[in-house]
């Protein structure tokens, strides 16, 4: 494990034993709530973002009187989509909501309005980012393969200007979500790598990746512009702000979830045969949350509690902010660094650890 902090306390086995019961008490706890008010918030998020949705593209039509409409018709499109990328598309294909046994949000039926295809983002997320988390060689999440964010990666030229690979990550981030499991698998480029397993072909990957990807340019970029053929112009630039308006604010959030710079990097033997305690202990110091109002926890599909969400993956995100509570008097008894701040202070902090690692040493 390598820390960042000469405070931090070794955890003994006694204390990844109560860690663990703790922990694991306090998930069963607020399973034993989950229900109708559960059911409830789901299916008013997903009401409230369609009327979103729907008003920001009749909005658009206004443009044939006035351009002044493409603003509030870009921002409702782009919070539209931000509800469906975050606290609706993440959440559902995590299977927080399954024990409701909806017909189609559901980790296994659902899919979102991004290029990434639902059941490739669940192998790369869901399986080995969540399990791995932030051990080096086996997270593939970390860095993306793009960003040098620890001296565990050797320095390269390229690391040089890598804020600015990151602000282009931003722009197109759901385009680097989507390429993110075919980049692993070497679909494309590079060679492959003998001791890394894959669920499935590279051909059903190149199936997936481009058949979504080309679903999603046409609907944005054809369809819709199409329909309101007297302004096709003015719709194609509203769907593309929103399109980049969520990726920025998608990239954003992830980044100060994960790659702030108090986040602690893992080495692989050092996780070996690892307890559930151990578990607990390494999301805890793998994580950054963030504070803020009820409405910018809603729109970070509740990832402003990045730490409680690694913790319990599987339960509903809305219960997070209460559940944070009671973490970080748990970390806190334990002696545990708890990393939260405002949203401001970790987005620059994540800057910081961006610029700080593009250098040598």
């Amino acid at each position: 494990m390598k820390k960042i902090a000469m405070t931090t306390p070794p955890l003994t086995e006694e204390t990844a034993q109560q860690l663990a019961a703790e922990l694991t008490a306090l998930a069963q706890q607020e399973k034993a709530k989950l229900g109708a008010a559960d059911a409830r918030y789901l299916l008013k998020l997903v009401q409230w973002q369609r009327i979103f949705a729907i008003s920001g593209r009749l909005l658009m039509l206004g443009c044939f009187w006035s351009v002044w409409f493409l603003l509030p018709a870009v921002l409702l499109l782009a919070l539209a989509k931000i509800i469906d990328n975050m606290e609706i598309g993440h959440n559902v294909l995590h299977g927080q909501y399954d024990f409701l046994q909806h017909r189609y949000l559901n980790s296994k039926q659902f899919e979102w309005d991004i290029a990434c295809d639902a059941k490739s983002w669940q192998r790369t997320h869901n399986f080995e980012h969540h399990t791995y988390t932030n051990i080096i060689g086996q997270d593939r999440d970390f860095g993306y393969g793009l960003l040098r964010l620890s001296s565990d990666f050797r320095w390269r030229l390229r690391n040089l200007w890598q804020v600015l690979t990151y602000f282009m990550l931003s722009t197109l981030f759901q385009w680097g979500v989507s390429y993110h499991e075919l980049a692993g698998q070497r679909v494309f480029f590079g060679k492959k790598k003998h001791d890394r397993n894959t669920q499935v072909t590279d051909l059903e990957l190149k199936r997936a990746f481009f058949g979504k990807g080309l679903k999603q340019l046409a609907k944005d970029y054809v369809f819709f512009p199409l329909l309101c053929w007297p302004v096709f112009g003015w719709v194609l630039l509203g769907n593309f702000l929103a399109n980049l308006i969520r990726n920025w604010w998608t990239a954003t959030v992830i980044f100060c979830g994960h790659f702030t710079e108090q986040i602690y990097t893992f080495k692989a033997e050092d996780c070996e045969n690892e307890s559930r305690g151990q578990w607990f202990y390494r999301q805890m110091l793998g994580s950054s949350n963030f504070t803020g109002p009820r409405w910018l926890h809603i729109l970070t599909g509740h990832l402003s509690c990045q730490i409680e969400h690694h913790l319990f993956p599987d339960l509903p995100a809305w219960r997070y902010p209460e559940l944070a509570k009671q973490v970080q008097q748990i970390a806190k008894r334990h002696g545990i660094p708890y990393n939260t701040g405002s949203f401001a202070s970790q987005y620059f902090s994540v800057l910081r650890r961006i610029l700080r690692y593009s250098l040598p040493g």
